[in-house]
């Protein structure tokens, strides 16, 4: 039986791997692995490298084919029919030829993600084909806050354990856990161009990592463009957009309504769980 860590990047699998080099969660792991999707924002490579110089055991880097991005921006052909096809990946927001409003099908996590961590997995622990007992535990960084997002093991060989959750742990503890250690903050891990980014978040790649925020302005623009060469009847030909307001990134305002000379008052009445 052998532990590993998914290792994320983020705030709280850094915290979970920097816990058990500190021997405050334990077994120690045999090692962490990191799927890179190839569209991590700089921040986060220049974050992993310190990383991995904090832990004892070793980081495992893993990439399915040439990565998300290269995915993404292509089409691929039918040898059959000769037809063009475009594997949707992203949950980009649509915009339909008929006027209608539509969401893609998302596959990036699964194909990019747990596929290439399972095989690493796999090979670390020797786990044989058809192998019913489990063989792996792996640690997942999920708090406390976010206990919506915990998921069994679809792998009768894995079993999946949230250490940072078993410990009572918000991703507010994970930050001051950090300082308390002397830590820096480690940044978000999230792709580039990930539909899911908030205004916010948007807002923080266009102005501290510009050049990272012009790479997601042109992932979108050539997703755009594939999708105009498909010839595949029954698939969406309707136009692929980053943000949901179906306007191209580079011309939507991120800015706060108070920022817009508007009075926000949302604070005032909400708690601010509503869009977590």
């Amino acid at each position: 039986m052998i532990h590993i860590i998914s290792l994320g990047a983020g705030v709280q699998s850094s915290t979970m791997a920097l816990m058990a080099a500190k021997g405050e969660l334990t077994p120690m792991p045999t090692a962490a692995i990191f799927a890179d999707t190839k569209a991590e924002p700089a921040s986060v490579y220049k974050w992993l490298d310190w990383l991995e110089t904090q832990l004892p055991f070793p980081v495992i880097r893993v990439t399915e084919g040439l990565g998300l991005t290269e995915r993404v921006t292509t089409t691929r052909t039918n040898r059959k029919t000769g037809n063009v096809y475009y594997s949707n990946m992203l949950p980009a927001y649509v915009l339909n030829s008929d006027g209608t409003k539509g969401l893609a099908g998302r596959s990036c996590t699964y194909n990019f993600k747990i596929i290439p961590i399972n095989k690493a997995v796999r090979k670390l622990a020797g786990i044989k084909r058809g192998q019913k007992t489990v063989g792996v535990i792996q640690w997942i960084g999920i708090s406390l806050d976010e206990v919506v997002r915990m998921k069994e093991s679809r792998e009768p060989w894995s079993k999946h354990i949230w250490p940072l959750i078993d410990k009572g742990m918000k991703r507010t503890d994970c930050l001051r856990w950090m300082k308390e250690n002397g830590f820096p903050n480690p940044p978000r891990s999230a792709c580039t161009y990930c539909p899911f980014h908030s205004d916010h978040e948007w807002r923080r790649l266009k102005s501290s990592e510009p050049e990272e925020f012009a790479k997601a302005v042109e992932v979108e623009k050539q997703m755009q463009a594939v999708h105009k060469s498909v010839t595949t009847p029954g698939k969406f030909k309707g136009v692929p957009f980053l943000h949901q307001s179906l306007q191209p990134l580079a011309d939507v305002d991120f800015s706060t309504e108070e920022e817009r000379g508007q009075i926000n008052l949302f604070f005032n009445e909400c708690e601010g769980m509503c869009g977590i």
